[in-house]
């Protein structure tokens, strides 16, 4: 028995014309699978509408909560007419979306009394817009001719209790995925199911981080023993680099996993870093392709890339970062500084992309993002307090606008020489290198610049993807 994962994106059911397009692929991939489970996320935009909702009624604000309220009931009920006007679902699926804008306006009521929205409350109001689009889905499927079922994935994905970056729990997900969907497959009946969210053991709605519906494919393809997650987008596939940076920019064919988790991690947009952790260990591809483009074959990713010339196969750049600088002569030999100092960023609830650190332990720098600043300099400086009273840290500084630049590929640990090409492009380029970092993986090699350096970079760095 085949079964193939098929995941669609915001603006692959941001109306109804592109669910449309949805429903010609699900067709299509009927007649060549013997099963076929549909995830999608919220139409474009709706999350944020909701969480603006939310925000909004937090501070008071019910003129706004009132209209978000009726574009979202506008929206949905009219993509609905559009997709199954005189379909026999149409009725009972417009009733069910009805009742989850009232619950939006419930709980936005509920956010407006207490004066906040608290994580909790932020997941379950953005849970709505997948709860909606999938309905929507699911009407359109019915109409044309596929007998589908709307599955809200709260009931069978079964979380930690980490509100607005839930986890999924082992092997209880598998199991409650199997149980629910399998009955389904055996009645010849396409289950569409909500990305993004799942459930507490209680009950409690969360949601698996934003971007996270490719990650919800995944989870339902590897529950299911997928032959392959195909996860659908707005683009042909992960390219070389940015095309609206490098119009050359090309269609990678095929990645590794490894190659992948960096592109995705370092900024590639096109997959959400967590995707790839649920399929490696069965070993189940993944390929990304275009909603709109559905006859390009995209980007195929599995445990091993194909053979290539190109030690480097793409490039990236995450842009709006600060460098901080912990340093200090007295830091050598003093055990504990770094496990305080990033004791203090993660206090701060930072993320940091990037850390290096000299072999004279003099200092250590690492990278977080612009936003993240002055509250990681407030913890590092009350951690650090007494080491910088007494000198052995001279001071804590950061430098605004930086980005990271990362070239990856299999074959840099592979050749010798890439690193010199690499640095050699970058001078030939003149820009000045800020900090190197790369992977015990040896899969990628960072580099920071300053942010009006950054498209000088990574234009420099393509070159080596295509020489």
């Amino acid at each position: 028995m085949s079964v193939l994962a098929m995941k669609f994106g915001g603006t692959s059911v941001g109306s109804s014309a592109a669910i449309g397009m949805l429903c010609k692929i699900v067709l299509d991939q009927k007649t060549k699978w013997d099963n076929v489970v549909v995830v999608v996320s919220a139409m474009s935009g709706v999350t944020d509408i909701l969480i603006n909702g939310a925000n909004a009624a937090a501070k008071g604000d019910k003129s706004s909560t009132n209209a978000s309220a009726d574009a979202l009931r506008k929206r949905h009920i009219s993509t609905l007419g559009e997709l199954a006007d005189g379909h026999s679902s149409r009725n009972e699926l417009a009733r069910q979306i009805e009742v989850l804008i009232s619950e939006y306006e419930l709980l936005i009521h509920a956010v407006g009394v207490l004066g906040e929205a608290s994580p909790r409350a932020i997941d379950a109001i953005a849970s709505l817009g997948e709860r909606m689009s999938v309905r929507l889905v699911t009407a359109a499927l019915l109409a044309s001719g596929i007998s589908a079922q709307a599955v809200d994935a709260n009931s069978v994905v079964l979380t930690t209790s980490e509100f607005g970056n839930g986890a999924p729990i082992y092997p209880q997900t598998r199991t409650q995925i199997r149980t629910a969907i399998m009955p389904m497959f055996a009645q010849g009946i396409t289950p569409v199911i909500t990305g993004f969210i799942g459930a507490t053991a209680s009950g409690a709605i969360t949601t698996l981080g934003r971007g996270g519906s490719d990650y919800s494919g995944a989870i339902f393809g590897e529950a299911l023993d997928a032959d392959e997650v195909d996860i659908y987008t707005d683009v042909d596939g992960v390219m070389t680099t940015d095309p609206r940076l490098v119009k050359h920019a090309k269609v990678l064919n095929h990645l590794s996993y490894a190659e992948m988790s960096e592109l995705a991690y370092f900024g590639a947009k096109v997959l959400h870093p967590k995707t790839i952790r649920p399929v490696i260990e069965r070993g189940i591809p993944i390929r990304i392709r275009n909603t709109f483009n559905p006859s390009h074959v995209g980007t195929l990713v599995t445990r091993v890339s194909e053979p290539t010339t190109h030690a480097i196969r793409a490039v990236t750049v995450i842009r709006n970062m600060n460098l901080i600088t912990v340093e200090g002569r007295g830091m050598i030999g003093v055990q504990g500084v770094a496990a305080r100092t990033f004791s203090a960023v993660a206090h701060a609830g930072a993320n940091v992309l990037m850390i290096s650190q000299a072999s004279s332990e003099q200092s250590i720098c690492f990278v977080i993002p612009n936003k993240s600043t002055q509250p990681v300099i407030n913890e590092l400086e009350q951690s650090l307090k007494h080491e910088l009273e007494r000198g052995d840290i001279d001071q804590i500084k950061s430098r605004d606008e930086v980005v990271i630049v990362t070239v990856v590929g299999v074959g840099i640990h592979e050749r010798p020489g890439v690193a010199a090409k690499v640095f050699s492009a970058i001078a030939e380029a003149k820009v000045n290198i800020l900090v190197i970092a790369q992977g015990s993986s040896e899969c990628s090699i960072s580099i920071v610049v300053a942010a009006s350096d950054g498209d000088i970079a990574v234009k420099a760095l393509h070159e080596l993807a295509l020489a």
